[in-house]
C-alpha cells in the first residue's frame, strides 16, 4: 500500500495532525497550502502546491486529511475534496482510547490523551483535541472541534461546526446547537441554542458575545 498522505492546511493545527499520523506508521506527509509556494517547508515538512494542484494529485496518496482549524472552512473545504473523490482518512493518535464501541466519521482526527467512550457518534471532519473526552452516548455533528482539555459528559449533543474551548465542561445530557462558540474554561449547564457564544464559569454568566476566544 502506497502510504504517503495529504494535508491541505499548513498551519498549527495541520502540524499536530502530521505528528499523529507519523505515530501510526504513515511513510511520507506531504502538505498544500494557499500560501504555497512561498511557503514550501512546514517543519520537517513538504509544501508541494494549492488546493488547485492537490485536486490533480489524488492517485499519488492513500489518504488525505484537512488540517483547518476554523470548523466551518474545514468542513467546507472535507466536503469539496469528498465531492472530488479524494481518498478522505480519519487519523486516531496511539496514545487516544477510542471505545471499539463508538464510531468516528471520516476526516476525524483524535490527537493523544484523547478520549472517546462507548456508543458515542463522531461526525466528519472533527477535531477531538490534546486530552479532551467524550463520555458516553454522545452525539457530534460533522465539523466540531472539542479542544485540548474540554470535557463532555454522557449524552452530549453538539451540532454542526461547534466549537467547545480549552478546558471548558458540558453536564450531561445537554444539547448544544450548531455553530456555538463556547469559551476557554466554561461550564456548561443548561441547553444552547443555535449561533451563540457562551462565556463564563456559570450559568448565570452566559451570554451572547462578538468577543473573539
Amino acid at each position: 500500500m502506497n502510504r504517503r498522505l495529504a494535508i491541505y492546511g499548513a498551519g498549527g493545527h495541520g502540524k499536530v495532525i502530521a505528528d499523529t499520523a507519523v505515530s501510526i506508521g504513515w511513510k511520507e506527509i506531504v502538505f498544500y497550502d494557499e500560501a504555497w509556494p512561498q511557503h514550501s517547508k512546514h517543519n520537517i515538512w513538504n509544501v508541494f502546491g494549492n488546493f488547485e494542484k492537490l485536486k490533480s494529485e489524488f492517485n499519488q496518496f492513500s489518504g488525505v486529511v484537512v488540517g483547518i482549524g476554523n470548523c466551518s472552512l474545514r468542513l467546507k473545504t472535507h466536503r469539496q475534496l469528498c465531492e472530488l473523490g479524494a481518498p478522505m482518512t480519519s487519523l486516531i493518535h496511539p496514545f487516544s482510547f477510542i471505545s471499539p464501541l463508538a464510531s468516528l466519521g471520516v476526516g476525524t482526527v483524535a490527537f493523544a490523551g484523547s478520549v472517546v467512550n462507548i456508543d458515542s457518534r463522531i461526525g466528519e471532519a472533527c477535531i477531538i483535541n490534546t486530552g479532551a473526552t467524550v463520555d458516553h452516548d454522545c452525539i457530534l455533528g460533522d465539523g466540531v472541534h472539542i479542544c485540548p482539555g474540554a470535557n463532555l459528559s454522557g449524552g452530549v449533543t453538539v451540532g454542526e461546526e461547534s466549537w467547545v474551548g480549552v478546558g471548558a465542561s458540558v453536564k450531561h445530557g445537554l444539547k448544544i446547537g450548531a455553530k456555538v462558540m463556547i469559551g476557554a474554561g466554561a461550564v456548561i449547564v443548561k441547553d444552547v441554542s443555535d449561533g451563540l457564544t457562551m462565556i463564563g464559569s456559570t450559568a448565570e454568566s452566559f451570554t451572547k458575545s462578538k468577543q473573539s476566544l
